[in-house]
């Protein structure tokens, strides 16, 4: 009996083992059109690699493509405040790209603007809103604020930038102008006319450093530049200039000054408020340093035309 059990020992034992092995779960599968690169909480990972995940998505499902800035930061606040998972995005992301979702682009029209031999090119629009960047052409990444931009109504690439643009979604992109001005030997130059807002940094072309105030700036409505700052600067015009004005009153015939806002240009003289005339260069006017001026009695409102 003892030999019997013996022998019996080794089969006994594979017929457990075999057991085993019919009764252990199977090896998880990966779940339909999971990427390696990417788990589904998102929220989990740290933002860098959140912005490499989701460019990466958007980079396959467009053959190639970069997302524009706009979409992901859209992604980037789903993810912190709607805890939107990996799915969710790659979702949105394929439902962009047929023209629904938070596509840019949602007429699913788009120009292609090539810089050839490094040359700058500005290319028209056939919307008259911004444009972002939908599929990158070139080797030569594609950056904007750098060798590529945009205007309502037209993209200018440089540097061998070579892509596609489409409009910018829910971007109305009011009025503005971009010009580009430059102080040659470090000399104090004016660029354009008739300009209001504030203007804004598109593209350093200089080595000096384009600052604010110190370099480049507004007055008497151009953009100025200073101490050897060159670069392609935006204003964006105002809105509500046709409605702005100033009252400025000469009491008792006496010398007055009144604020006046210099980035919306020169004043003119809409009406006279008092029995006085109001005659620019006498009674009334303006420079930088006095600011907007009234004698001899004059009284009447200010504004921009």
């Amino acid at each position: 009996m003892k030999r019997l059990t013996m022998l019996l020992s080794p089969l006994m034992l594979a017929a457990a083992l075999s057991g085993l092995a019919t009764t252990a779960p199977p090896a998880q599968a990966q779940a339909p059109g999971a990427r390696a690169y990417a788990p589904e909480r998102l929220w989990e990972m740290p933002v860098a690699d959140q912005r490499r995940v989701i460019g990466l998505e958007y980079t396959e499902q467009s053959s190639g493509g970069i997302i524009p800035d706009d979409q992901m930061r859209f992604y980037l606040d789903q993810v912190k405040f709607s805890r939107w998972t990996f799915s969710q995005v790659k979702n949105d992301i394929g439902q962009s790209l047929a023209g629904g979702g938070s596509n840019p682009n949602p007429g699913g029209a788009s120009i292609r603007c090539e810089s050839r031999d490094s040359r700058q090119v500005t290319c028209n629009t056939p919307w008259q809103r911004r444009s972002v960047l939908t599929r990158q052409l070139s080797d030569t990444r594609c950056v904007q604020g750098q060798n590529w931009s945009s205007t309502p109504g037209t993209v200018w690439v440089s540097g061998g930038c070579r892509a596609e643009f489409a409009s910018a979604q829910g971007d109305a992109g009011g009025a503005g102008t971009e010009l580009q001005c430059e102080s040659t030997d470090g000399r104090y130059k004016q660029c354009g006319t008739n300009l209001y807002g504030t203007p804004r940094l598109v593209r350093q072309l200089s080595d000096t450093a384009c600052r604010y105030n110190f370099t480049f700036g507004m007055r008497n409505g151009a953009v100025w530049v200073d101490k050897g700052c060159r670069g392609i600067f935006r204003v964006e015009d105002n809105s509500d200039n046709a409605a702005y004005s100033v009252t400025c009153n000469s009491t008792d015939g006496k010398y007055k000054t009144c604020a006046w806002d210099h980035t919306r240009g020169t004043p003119v003289l809409l009406q006279t408020l008092s029995d006085r005339r109001c005659t620019q260069g006498y009674s009334w006017g303006y420079n930088r340093r006095a600011a907007l001026w009234v004698n001899f009695g004059c009284r009447a409102r200010f504004g921009v035309r």
